[in-house]
């Protein structure tokens, strides 16, 4: 008899969700699919029905703060890519490929240049103007393009970075719209997909870096995380000691390292369950690659609403601090696509309560004795990071756990809270650049090479006092 590979971890309430999940991931695989086989003219037909729906049944306010803006937020999500989206506020961007040890080719942006400096060489030789190298990484199912599709240039970082000076940099994982491409595996292969947060950690983080401080000729930079990027910088720094010698500061945006805060029924039976019902539920390849799909079908003030009710239903997210004309602008721009194993091994370290690497290993059915006292994965040793490190997290974000944090971080990290932010406010809230913004310059400007001086550290603590 074929053994349930998740009997004994769930109870009866735990199932009954997993069975719904399956049914609702399967109405949605065969909605994809006949709207694959649907044509243009259909689809524009439901795109207006949801248009009319929409108004029918919305405020006259909320109409109101529709249109607000609309100009704007219209270019913004209809820029195709992120060179178009930093040409809207006039920046020049550069596009680069890295291609890591393992062969995947990752798409890195470069933003070197205030506007009317495109004919200047920036870190290129002996008389090219020499700037400070700033390394920015989005978060879990996300691309580059999260931290420039902002309807104020203010309250965008790496515009604002570039204003004070810097070279800044933007990388993408493996597999996400920029970095869909290996010399090894086509994407349309399993064997591409088959990649966890350990590959980010291995290769993409520090094989971008290498080639970045190659290109500049910089000896070191400064790294900024946000979410999952502040995870992969973790695991990267911790099992790399010598990375620790090129990265000046390492400031973590609404960190993640064991998320806390999912509740609900659903996600904590998928959380529970073995990795081979998760691939089994979502497959072997990209993850929830049908999101493309909804944004096309449905009218972006809809599709705004669908996306608000799941970061509510999953994380208890409202994100009212991130306007209406925000998310029109954004979040056609927050999916891009990754594997499923990196999301089960999200699960994985949620359901352990420890930040390690991707376990192998298929647990037996029913444990005949202790399993723990024969294996043990091994754990990201984050205490050994020597790096300096800035928390900024939310105090109303139900991914971080900063008393647990605290204690896998070596004792030279300084944490600061923002008390009514949530996760995604990072990227996108209103008053993001007077809240957030002052605790990455200040840290920037503290920590200018990898000395990891005490002096650095004092700079740090009085500027972050004055703030």
């Amino acid at each position: 008899m074929a053994p349930i590979p998740f009997l004994g971890r769930l109870n009866l309430a735990e199932y009954a969700a997993l069975v719904g999940s399956f049914f609702l991931v399967g109405l949605e695989a065969f909605i994809r699919i006949l709207t694959l086989a649907l044509p243009t003219s259909i689809i524009s037909l439901f795109y207006r029905a949801s248009r009319r729906l929409f108004n029918r049944f919305t405020s006259p306010a909320d109409k109101k703060a529709v249109t607000r803006k609309k100009d704007v937020s219209s270019s913004i999500r209809d820029a195709s890519d992120f060179v178009d989206l930093c040409a809207l506020y006039g920046y020049y961007a550069e596009e680069h490929v890295v291609q890591t040890g393992d062969g995947y080719l990752l798409g890195v942006h470069r933003l070197a240049w205030r506007r009317g400096e495109e004919d200047q060489k920036v870190n290129h030789g002996k008389n090219s103007v020499k700037k400070n190298v700033v390394y920015l990484h989005h978060g879990l199912l996300m691309n580059s393009e999260v931290w420039v599709c902002l309807t104020d240039e203010e309250r965008c970082l790496p515009f604002k970075l570039v204003e004070k000076g810097y070279d800044v940099w933007l990388g993408n994982n493996r597999g996400n719209k920029y970095s869909k491409k290996s010399v090894h595996h086509s994407p349309t292969d399993i064997s591409f997909w088959d990649f966890s947060m350990d590959e980010f950690a291995f290769h993409d983080i520090p094989d971008s870096i290498q080639y970045i401080l190659e290109t500049t000729g910089a000896p070191s930079l400064s790294y900024i995380g946000f979410s999952q990027g502040t995870a992969q910088a973790f695991a990267t720094l911790a099992v790399h000691p010598k990375l620790n010698d090129q990265v000046n500061v390492f400031i973590a945006l609404a960190p993640a390292m064991s998320p806390a805060g999912l509740s609900n029924g659903v996600v904590d039976a998928l959380v529970k369950a073995s990795p081979q019902v998760l691939f089994l539920l979502f497959g072997r390849r990209s993850i929830l690659s049908s999101a493309n799909m909804w944004q096309a079908i449905l009218f972006p003030p809809i599709f705004v609403r669908a996306i608000d009710m799941g970061l509510s239903f999953l994380f208890g997210w409202h994100a009212k601090n991130i306007s209406t004309s925000q998310k029109l602008a954004a979040y056609p721009h927050l999916y891009s696509f990754t594997s499923t194993k990196s999301v089960v091994h999200w699960f994985q370290i949620m359901r352990t309560e420890s930040f390690q690497m991707y376990d192998d290993d298929v647990q037996p059915v029913v444990s005949l004795g202790s399993v723990s006292k024969y294996t043990k994965v091994a754990k990201f040793p984050t205490r050994n990071i020597k790096t300096p490190i800035v928390l900024v997290y939310g105090g109303s974000d139900s991914l971080v756990d900063i008393n647990v944090m605290m204690k896998e971080l070596p004792p030279h990290t300084i944490a600061t809270e923002i008390p009514h932010y949530e996760h995604l406010d990072f990227l996108w809230a209103r008053e993001v650049e007077t809240l957030v913004f002052p605790h990455v310059f200040d840290a920037l400007e503290s920590f200018i090479d990898a000395e990891h001086s005490k002096e650095e550290y004092d700079r740090y603590r009085s500027a972050r006092h004055a703030s």
